[in-house]
């Protein structure tokens, strides 16, 4: 069975409910696909909004975050049943913003993955090196050490439904993007270390996505590698030219 390609997109701190309404119902038309899979990732505040505006659409709604709690006295965290309440399908665990900003470990990202999985949520579990770890030439070191905590303890059942995210940090929001042979090369090397974990039905299932300044002008190049999913999306999911990413194929 093929995968099919995901566009995701990840908002990070930006839009307020009233214009998460307004940009969803611009993008209403310019995405729909029968063939490209459509998340919009966004802050916790507008998801209620996002899923209100998303609906009978192709748009499938995730959040940035959760807690590995069920509930209790974690003062400013969302634990996985309001998320699903919400109406939400998708979380993102790991981002290299959570685990630089707010010291997300790779113990908490496995722990995250785990509880958002009990919930029916599906993780999509992000990783990447710096540009000192590229240029030491520890990239796929890190970057199986970063995939093999985040799916400890994990069935072969439960690692299909997690998404992975190849997320250079050197490419987030820095205009740089990893040429598409790098972003192949380190996409190929997280099937492969599934692979090895899982076999063969696990790795040619799971979706893995590149992530960092992904824009409609690279989408098609990166997205016709054999190992590349498609992409988690931050700046330019924030208009609805969003939409040429979704068609990058046409």
């Amino acid at each position: 069975m093929a995968r099919r390609i995901l566009a995701a997109g990840n908002w990070k701190m930006n839009k307020t409910p009233s214009e998460t309404t307004a940009l969803i119902n611009e993008m209403k038309p310019v995405v729909a696909s029968d063939d490209v899979d459509v998340l919009l990732c966004v802050p916790a505040i507008d998801i209620p909004a996002a899923v209100e505006a998303a609906k009978g659409s192709n748009i499938q709604i995730g959040a940035e975050n959760l807690y590995y709690e069920e509930k209790g006295a974690y003062t400013g965290e969302i634990a996985p049943d309001m998320l699903v309440d919400a109406g939400v399908t998708h979380v993102i665990i790991g981002h290299s913003e959570r685990r630089g900003y707010f010291g997300e470990t790779d113990e908490q990202v496995n722990k995250k993955i785990k509880k958002a999985l009990e919930h029916g949520l599906v993780p999509v579990m992000c990783c990447g090196e710096s540009l000192e770890q590229r240029e030491q030439g520890v990239t796929m070191d890190w970057i199986r050490m970063q995939v093999k905590i985040g799916f400890q303890d994990l069935t072969a059942d439960e690692a299909k439904k997690v998404i992975v995210a190849y997320e250079p940090i050197w490419a987030i929001g820095t205009g740089k993007t990893a040429t598409s042979d790098q972003a192949e090369e380190v996409c190929k090397g997280i099937r492969d270390l599934l692979r090895e974990l899982y076999g063969d039905d696990v790795a040619e299932t799971t979706r893995v996505l590149y992530g960092g300044s992904v824009n409609p002008g690279n989408a098609a190049e990166l997205f016709a590698k054999p190992d590349i999913d498609g992409g988690l999306v931050g700046g330019a999911s924030l208009k609805t030219s969003f939409g040429e990413i979704v068609h990058y194929n046409k």
